[in-house]
């Protein structure tokens, strides 16, 4: 028991001091999927002759698969929820608190049970010397399952499946926030934003961004999408970041973001788009001699956009005279 409680805290420090160790990651397979049940078992039952070992061995397995739920159930009503460190420090009490438990009656136990197998309490449980060549196969047969089993949900554990890939694309207010964006200006007045971008693609990505001033309207009788005019507006940038992981313990914090001015010199409705591109731009044709691309192949990414197939912001802005 005292093991126990030693190997908990250690898997404590291991989660904060080495997140990313293999250690804390074999550690966190036994805590989660052992340990509860073991203590539980051995409080529940501390002498010898209540269980035997193959009983106990199974019943850890299994009474762990209902014991941490039914903890992470209750941490859903709580104000802290199903987090990790809530977990760990609720699973960590209650390996210690039944740990203390069944030191206690172990110490008040006729015959307690320790947890010392040897080859011979195998054979002797498993009744391996009358058993009949069927028998004996089988039990290995099962033996050799459990164990593939078990290496088999090690592996899955300390090798996750990568999340998704993604990037997150945002365009912010003046000050920060998603408000106050300058959405009614006068011809040649300056309105700002800021444009976000974080790297979830579990790569280094060079982002290409467009900013496009268009006159767009809808076509009720056909459905589509008509562009009226479509200009390059000055500030593309790229920019390449790194993987960030996403953090869903902490607060969110920015990886990349820079302000945007901008002012338009005409006056009617329009949309500013912000395009994102990955790793390299697309091709554009040559600029028309008034400076319209929407006569050209370039319209074809406002129409994307709209249909989703490239990454883009939308900022609508009225322009007054």
């Amino acid at each position: 028991m005292l093991t126990i409680i030693a190997l908990s805290l250690l898997l404590d420090f291991l989660i904060y001091a080495f997140p990313e160790s293999l250690a804390r990651k074999a550690l966190g397979l036994a805590f989660v999927l052992f340990f509860p049940g073991y203590v539980f078992i051995t409080a529940l039952f501390p002498e010898r002759k209540e269980l035997d070992n193959l009983e106990r061995l199974a019943l850890s397995f299994g009474l762990s698969i209902a014991i941490v739920p039914l903890i992470g159930l209750a941490l859903n009503y709580t104000p802290w929820g199903i987090r990790l460190i809530p977990i760990l420090v609720s699973l960590t009490v209650f390996n210690v608190a039944f740990s203390l438990i069944a030191i206690y009656r172990r110490s008040k136990a006729f015959e307690p049970w320790i947890p010392w197998i040897t080859i011979e309490d195998v054979k002797r449980e498993l009744e391996w010397e009358s058993s009949s060549k069927l028998d004996k196969a089988l039990t290995a047969i099962l033996i050799i399952a459990i164990i593939t089993s078990i290496g088999t949900l090690a592996y899955v554990v300390t090798h996750p499946k990568p999340g998704e890939a993604f990037t997150e694309f945002y365009i912010l207010g003046p000050e920060g926030m998603a408000d106050n964006y300058p959405t009614d200006l006068f011809v040649g007045e300056n309105g700002t934003v800021i444009i976000g971008i974080v790297n979830h693609e579990h790569r280094n990505v060079t982002y290409y961004v467009q900013i496009w001033l268009v006159n767009l309207t809808w076509d009720n009788a056909t459905n589509t999408t008509i562009i009226h005019e479509m200009y390059p507006m000055p500030g593309w940038f790229n920019v390449t970041l790194p993987n960030v992981p996403v953090n869903i313990e902490g607060n969110w914090t920015p990886q990349f973001e820079t302000n945007y001015t901008f002012s338009i010199d005409r006056p009617g409705r329009w949309q500013v788009w912000f395009l994102l591109f990955k790793d390299s731009p697309p091709e554009l044709p040559a600029a028309p001699p008034d400076g319209n691309y929407a006569e050209t192949d370039a319209k074809n990414l406002i129409i994307e956009a709209i249909n989703g197939t490239i990454q883009s912001l939308k900022l609508n802005v009225n322009v007054r005279p």
